[in-house]
């Protein structure tokens, strides 16, 4: 579960680093544009604020449920979170390629028009996008987390953000350490696997609540290979949706969810930077 925490902040803080580190790249070469800085600063606070409130009425929203009506608002976060993060996966693999010639293309129009507000919304707007979409993840993936294990989860969160950090400046050297390419590959490959471990959670509560028949349950037994119950086998489950004593139904939704997945990869070639 932590690892998942990690990785999911850490992704998503890396793609609203990008967009912000594209912009300030451009206005520092850009002398004439020097005064574009303040809105760029003014766009990452309004959409720190943004996030902040879209978070706050996602938490805030979600304590009206109490009893049954907690567990279904729980399922709808998580499947809304596996949503998200396919959605997320298939949006940089169209426009990866183009993202920093487009962002650069608009910035220079508005250079010569004077007019910076757009830069400040378009920042504010993708701030705001990737906090309150890291807020239903985090949501989706520690609902059930008490106690100590809500301090674990804020520490990895907090860490996710460091390392994104580190990440950025990483890929800021220009490929020497490794490549923006290879940063969408593998992030894309470790999100998929996300989605698929909260489609196998929310098909789990979806049986238990009696709205999908288990068909067989279970279908083997593999513990004695990797226990989903111990630390090594946990982290499997949370980051691949493995279960040691896995239902029929769920072994379908998860080999669909696959081949759904790999039918739209070949259809939508990768278009990461390189």
């Amino acid at each position: 579960m932590m690892g998942q925490v990690l990785f999911i902040v850490w992704r998503e803080s890396v793609e609203a680093l990008l967009i912000i580190g594209i912009l300030y790249a451009w206005l520092r070469t850009h002398p004439e544009a020097a005064h574009g800085r303040r809105f760029l600063w003014g766009g990452i606070g309004a959409g720190i604020v943004l996030a902040l409130l879209l978070g706050s009425a996602i938490l805030g929203f979600a304590e009206f449920f109490e009893g049954e009506a907690q567990d279904y608002f729980q399922l709808g976060m998580m499947l809304l979170a596996a949503g998200l993060i396919v959605q997320m996966v298939f949006w940089m693999r169209h426009h990866g390629r183009t993202l920093r010639r487009d962002l650069e293309s608009s910035m220079a129009q508005r250079a010569q028009q004077a007019n910076w507000w757009g830069m400040l919304a378009l920042v504010a707007l993708a701030i705001a996008r990737e906090g309150s979409e890291t807020v239903i993840f985090l949501w989706g993936l520690g609902s059930a987390q008490q106690g100590l294990q809500i301090a674990a989860f804020a520490g990895s969160a907090l860490l996710g953000f460091i390392l994104a950090f580190a990440t950025f400046w990483l890929l800021q050297l220009g490929g020497k350490v490794f490549s923006w390419r290879a940063f969408f590959r593998f992030s894309e490959a470790m999100l998929l696997l996300l989605a698929g471990g909260l489609l196998v959670g929310s098909i789990e509560r979806m049986i238990s609540f009696g709205w999908l028949p288990a068909l067989a349950d279970p279908i083997w037994h593999s513990a004695w290979l990797l226990d989903d119950s111990t630390s090594v086998g946990s982290l499997a489950a949370n980051l691949t949706g493995y279960r040691a004593q896995p239902a029929l139904t769920t072994l379908l939704c998860l080999a669909a969810y696959w081949l759904l997945m790999l039918w739209l990869l070949r259809r939508r070639p990768s278009t990461a930077q390189s």
